[in-house]
């Protein structure tokens, strides 16, 4: 929609100044729209509402009735902003909206129903009608059929100009150096059709060809019609012939595919194309008077129905900081301020639900309520708790079905590891406290460890406990290799078998590598001390960072060597009472250090490929797994991601679980990074547990998710949904020990899941606070 690029232009060039009118300001009068789709409209509309003396224009290549798509899913949050914003277009939207609460999942013949969820939706072609009429009715010019001018004019014969031209944005390409566009092609092709039919619900299909895995996204727009998406990744869709079919064919094939859904009615397009979605993020939003809006800043996934949402929400902040804000330079920014955590957070969700609809294979052989309780909760925006709220007789449900005892929440159901049960999957994450005096834990360890055991958590990890003193990261980092530890880490484990009946406590081994000699993390993290360095070794001679001591390669006597370091510290991890033994593998230590081919440069039998890379780490594994009690588990910590070019790929971590699962191990704890410095993590909510879930569904091992997940929600949807099977938090636990316990009393949990220690049952309930109930005033009488 709208723009076009004339010869000639300079790329980048910045736009030139407006000529103003006296009023000017944050109330610029001519104002140019480039593009006519929901977003460009409805800030046209807002603008010259705002200030009937701004003449506003807008251009659309298409005619006034061209329309791509069916049907359009407007939430109920934006469509509170668009009353309050514009009564006349919120009016004609009710007369028009369809609405309906519930959403059918169908898979292998079955169908599962959950309610409550709340929708709005109406065609496209009306929603652009009732925009345009209300654009002629405020006085817009409207330029249908006509592309728009180069930014560059718009930008010296305006005082604004917005970018609404979407998702193949003219403007965004006229000043990309500016904008700097990131645009991520994703697997999945998709065609979008209508039907001639109102399905009653939200319906996700699933059909298993001969070729893979389609699905089917529909819902009801108008009375009679509904929107009808089909799905598939893109090798599927090859194999399946759609590549060399016509549109016809095309559409009758799908329409075959998913008759027993359609009713065996036809479907219909518009010029359909297959398509394959691209995700766009741009570093910047606004350049001089220009700004970007809806799809030609950002995009995100149709499976959560948000591209018109975003564009209309983007229109209302785009309007409401121009009326706000003093100048236009401030309202662009307060624009872009505004708007961009919640696209960030849309689009993070967005990922999450297209790569699950990506990998939907993995999860074909789910018992049929979890894969629907998965399949809806696949953003991480719906959760185990939103959905009882929403649907409590579909979650009881699922919960029956994956073994919950009645009014027991998922977080709150036992777990084996061999000849270990857990009574909870909630774990305390290791975190390293660099408070040990010669690698001797002391009195802080017995507090910090023993109120966290004491707090509910059914596993309590100590942090990375060094091998020898050449393998710890800093000077207070603990170990054990003397007798002396060996004895103050037995004093812990008492305390918490004793203090803490039915909690176990684990402990993970590992060797800093090249990350080694460095000062505590609140002195200078990463930082090599001052002075009072030890040498490191690694698996190549590469520095950590720039100002990193280089590490010695290690030769194959000093492998042996720190094998046999590894085994007498688990020799005496076991004499000290641990539960649990965990490898470090991760974080670019030593042992990770071998694994990644980031940090593994070799070219003996250690290094170059996954199998060489691994078997180092093996060895370790199956040293220690020789002397470690039989009946007592042992995991292992893997970066499931460098999050670096070049580094270790989600394929390759699948093939390290494996690996290691092959070798004895009881679970993968799935961590990601922290093994090259110049790193470039995605952070947001859960956002490691992808790794774990592909892990334990592709191979087929117990895994322990961790990474940001920061809610007893959060813990019970994974757990649920069969994304992992323990959750480890780290910081949650630093800000409340009793974390767990203070979980289970919000859940309304008092079973065998979650044990107060008798001397604090009296605070198992949350304390009163001041009374906030007092009546109201039922009359209030005039002076």
């Amino acid at each position: 929609m709208g723009g076009g690029a004339a010869p000639g232009r300079r790329r980048g060039a910045r736009p030139a100044a407006p000529t103003r009118h006296p009023r000017d300001g944050n109330h610029p009068l001519r104002v140019a729209v480039a593009g006519g789709g929901p977003g460009g409209l409805y800030a046209a509309a807002l603008l010259k509402r705002l200030a009937p003396d701004r003449q506003v224009t807008l251009w659309e290549r298409n005619a006034p009735d061209d329309t791509f798509g069916f049907g359009v899913v407007l939430s109920d949050e934006t469509l509170g902003g668009i009353e309050h914003a514009d009564p006349v277009v919120h009016a004609a939207l009710e007369r028009d909206f369809v609405r309906w609460d519930d959403i059918d999942i169908v898979h292998r013949g079955i169908r599962h129903t959950s309610t409550g969820h709340g929708f709005a939706a109406l065609g496209r072609h009306r929603l652009l009608e009732i925009l345009h009429e209300r654009c002629r009715g405020l006085g817009v010019e409207l330029r249908f059929r006509s592309e728009a001018p180069h930014p560059d004019r718009l930008a010296r014969e305006y005082d604004l100009v917005v970018a609404a031209d979407g998702v193949h944005s003219t403007t965004r390409s006229a000043y990309a150096d500016v904008f700097r566009p990131h645009l991520t092609p994703h697997r999945c092709r998709y065609l979008w059709l209508a039907a001639d039919l109102a399905f009653d619900a939200f319906r996700f299909e699933i059909a298993e060809t001969e070729h893979g895995v389609m699905q089917l996204h529909a819902y009801p727009f108008a009375p009679g019609a509904s929107t009808v998406i089909v799905e598939m990744r893109e090798e599927v869709w090859r194999a399946a012939g759609f590549d060399t079919m016509s549109e016809e064919e095309s559409v009758e094939c799908c329409a075959k595919i998913f008759a027993d859904a359609l009713g065996g009615r036809p479907l219909r397009g518009n010029k359909p194309a297959w398509t394959a979605f691209r995700t766009v993020v741009t570093e910047r939003w606004s350049h001089g008077n220009v700004v970007l809006l809806g799809d030609a800043a950002h995009t995100a996934h149709f499976s959560i129905g948000s591209g018109t949402k975003l564009a209309v929400e983007d229109a209302l902040a785009l309007a409401a900081c121009l009326e706000e804000q003093p100048s236009l330079e401030e309202a662009l920014a307060a624009y872009e301020k505004e708007r961009r955590p919640v696209v960030a957070s849309t689009q993070r969700a967005a990922r999450a639900s297209l790569e699950w609809f990506e990998d939907l294979a993995r999860y074909l052989d789910q018992p049929p309520r979890r894969f629907a309780f998965n399949l809806l909760t696949r953003s991480r925006r719906v959760t185990h708790d939103n959905l009882r709220l929403r649907d409590a007789h579909f979650t009881a449900a699922v919960e029956r079905e994956f073994g919950c005892p009645p009014g027991t929440p998922p977080m709150f159901t036992p777990f084996r590891l061999r000849g270990l049960t857990l009574r909870n999957r909630v774990v305390v994450s290791p975190m390293d406290m660099y408070s040990a005096v010669d690698g001797v834990p002391g009195d802080f360890h017995l507090v910090h460890l023993g109120a966290r055991a004491m707090g509910g958590a059914g596993l309590v990890m100590t942090e990375m406990v060094c091998v020898s003193p050449e393998g710890r990261i800093t000077p207070g980092c603990a170990g054990l290799y003397t007798g002396r530890q060996t004895e103050a880490w037995r004093r812990i484990t008492e305390f918490v078998h004793t203090g803490a009946p039915g909690t176990a406590i684990g402990v993970q081994l590992g060797h800093s590598g090249r990350k080694g000699s460095t000062k505590v993390m609140w002195e200078g993290m990463d930082e090599p001390l001052p002075d009072g360095n030890w040498p490191l070794v690694a698996a190549s001679p590469l520095r950590y960072r720039p100002e990193s001591q280089i590490p010695r390669e290690l030769c194959r006597a000093h492998l042996t060597d720190l094998r046999e370091q590894f085994t007498a510290a688990a020799r005496c991890a076991a004499r000290a009472g641990f539960d649990l033994l965990e490898l470090h593998c991760a974080h670019g230590y030593l042992l990770s250090g071998f694994l990644s081919p980031l940090t593994n440069r070799r070219t003996d039998a250690y290094g170059g490929t996954l199998e060489r890379r691994l078997r180092f780490p093996l060895e370790v594994f199956d040293a220690v797994r020789s002397v470690w009690p039989g009946e007592r588990p042992m995991t292992v910590r893997i970066s499931a991601t460098d999050w670096a070019e070049g580094g270790t790929s989600a394929e390759e971590a699948v093939e390290i679980a494996r690996a290691f699962a092959a070798h004895g191990a009881d679970a993968i704890d799935v961590s990601t990074g922290q093994v090259v410095a110049d790193e470039r993590p995605e952070f947001g909510r859960s956002y490691q547990t992808p790794y774990a879930d592909r892990i334990r569904h592709e191979a087929r091992v117990p895994v322990i998710a961790v990474g940001a997940i920061s809610s007893w929600d959060d813990v019970n949807s994974l757990i649920l949904a069969g994304r992992t099977d323990l959750c480890a938090l780290a910081r949650p636990h630093l800000y409340d020990p009793h974390w767990t316990l203070h979980a289970a009393a919000e859940q309304g949990y008092t079973g065998p899941g979650a044990v107060w220690p008798a001397a604090y049952r009296a605070g198992s309930r949350r304390p009163r606070t001041g009374r906030t109930d007092a009546p109201r005033p039922r009359l209030t009488l005039g002076s």
